[in-house]
């Protein structure tokens, strides 16, 4: 759909306005092969980015389809258009798409109650839970913070199972009223997939394989994965200490996880093409076969939550409107409507972009941890598409992050560190408990002191003394980015009874939700 070219242009033309040249540039036929070769090769060297696998659909025909860079940075083995790579976020359509589904078949409704399904589902409050739709489940509305309860799910493996999970939801406070802000979850996508698998008599990973994956010939896995299909996958990467280094804890390995539902399947561009594909063509695969309703199609597109729109979005894009639909972002971008979603996993980026007016489908897979990369490729394209005028997206989003950091880096003030204890050392030890994280342990060795999670076992490492009864914990797997303030609260006696704790750096990303933790002493 093309906006405001009805009543806006008769509007426009009415008062002299007119229309900004941008907006009046005619749509093109996209950029040439070579062009997209240029920019994928740029954004990788100028991002630290191993590998990036594209494809493009136009008008129903895949008109771009490769691989480039490496799967693996320390390794000869080069991406192509069969490379599986995590698409992390981006599985969020196929959960509602598997809904959409059953919708259809009439076994469940948008605005059914989750509870109707599951009747263990619960929240904080019990209003809240009596009013909880499946709808609700998906435009991240809830009333919690951002990645609220994340910990369960990452770092992998986290220890969590997914009943867990959801029995864990009705511990954590929420932050805004039901239904008021915006702010991205993913364990009621969690919940999501329990619905389908309920409403279905299968498992989420065995639906979503064998309704919508198998029959649009997509060599793509929601569930466990084939170990003769293991011979092409990426590997996850990140940048320590300015170094490109392998992540191994995302890496693809053929298990099947519990955030499935909420970012867990793997596939290629190849598969992805197809995908998009049957997006565009209202629910309808490239053989023909429907999987799901046109009208499905269009509700999942619906907006539904109002998001934050930034002043970057507003200049790069003459975007005026963002929101959230079931599991698509929506936006005007130069007057075109535009569907689509990223995937963010430490080590592997996605991103997937529909324009319905001019009939394209774009699709980016990367093993790198800088967004940029895939941010200034998919500008390129896309924006070639709407016949916008040229701009080097590699030299923009260089500096939009150069001018991040020093905004960042302005606003912080700098924390002194005194290195000293405000107790003996064993004073701090002992197990602690968090009514949704479970236990985590603090011991005494020879090199000072430990902390370590019980179920998540990426989170352990040495405390540092910070300040008095501070300390910060440094986790040993260095390529999380996510070290914490510890802080120690004694009572009158002296003894430990709480700890809290918070992320140390603001660019910590959220799904280390350490903030919503609080644990008591358990002895």
């Amino acid at each position: 759909m093309h906006l405001c070219l009805g009543f806006c242009l008769s509007l426009c033309l009415g008062l002299g306005l007119g229309l900004s040249p941008d907006l009046q540039a005619k749509p093109s036929k996209g950029p040439s092969q070579w062009q997209i070769k240029k920019v994928v090769r740029q954004a990788l060297d100028r991002f630290n980015t191993p590998g990036m696998a594209v494809s493009i659909v136009h008008k129903g025909k895949i008109v771009h389809l490769a691989g480039y860079g490496k799967r693996d940075y320390a390794a000869s083995d080069k991406v192509d258009a069969d490379t599986l790579f995590s698409i992390a976020s981006t599985t969020k359509a196929f959960t509602t798409a598997a809904l959409a589904i059953l919708v259809d078949e009439g076994k469940l409704g948008w605005d059914d109650l989750v509870t109707s399904h599951l009747p263990d589902f619960k929240m904080a409050d019990p209003w809240v839970t009596g009013e909880f739709t499946i709808r609700d489940l998906l435009t991240h509305r809830s009333g919690l913070g951002p990645g609220a309860g994340d910990l369960m799910l990452w770092p992998e493996p986290s220890g969590f199972s997914r009943t867990e999970i959801i029995h864990n939801l009705r511990h954590l406070d929420p932050v805004t009223s039901f239904r008021s802000e915006y702010a991205y979850d993913n364990l009621l996508y969690i919940v999501a997939g329990e619905v389908v698998a309920v409403a279905s008599g299968t498992s989420w990973e065995e639906f979503v394989q064998t309704r919508i994956l198998d029959p649009l010939n997509m060599a793509c896995y929601s569930g466990r994965i084939p170990e003769e299909s293991l011979h092409n996958v990426a590997t996850p990467h990140g940048v320590v200490e300015g170094k490109i280094v392998p992540i191994p804890r995302n890496a693809i390995n053929g298990a099947v996880k519990a955030s499935a539902a909420a970012g867990g399947m793997v596939c290629n561009v190849r598969g992805m093409a197809r995908w998009m594909m049957t997006q565009l063509q209202g629910g309808v695969g490239p053989e023909g076969n429907r999987l799901f309703s046109e009208e499905q199609r269009d509700e999942m597109w619906r907006s539904h939550t109002i998001l934050p729109l930034s002043d970057k979005e507003r200049a790069w894009d003459n975007t005026h409107f963002k929101t959230y639909g079931l599991g698509w972002r929506k936006a005007d971008v130069r007057g075109y409507e535009v569907v689509s979603h990223t995937g963010t996993l430490s080590g592997m980026q996605a991103y997937l972009t529909l324009v319905p007016e001019l009939e394209v489908g774009i699709m980016i897979l990367s093993n790198g941890s800088n967004s940029a990369a895939r941010s200034s490729v998919m500008q390129t394209i896309v924006k070639s598409y709407m016949g916008a005028p040229k701009k080097n997206w590699i030299k923009e989003y260089t500096q939009a992050q150069q001018e991040a950091r020093a905004e960042t880096k302005a606003k912080t003030a700098p924390l002194v560190s005194s290195g000293s204890m405000a107790l003996p050392a064993h004073r701090y030890v002992g197990l602690y408990r968090d009514r949704w994280f479970g236990q985590v342990e603090v011991r005494e060795t020879k090199r000072g002191l430990r902390f370590r999670s019980i179920k998540s076992i990426q989170l352990q490492g040495n405390l540092e003394p910070f300040e008095g009864n501070t300390f910060i914990v440094r986790w040993d797997n260095r390529n999380m980015g996510a070290d914490a303030y510890v802080s120690f609260t004694p009572d009158e006696a002296g003894k430990i009874v709480t700890v809290k704790m918070i992320p140390v750096s603001e660019d910590t990303d959220f799904s280390f939700d350490f903030q919503d933790l609080l644990f008591h002493r358990e002895k």
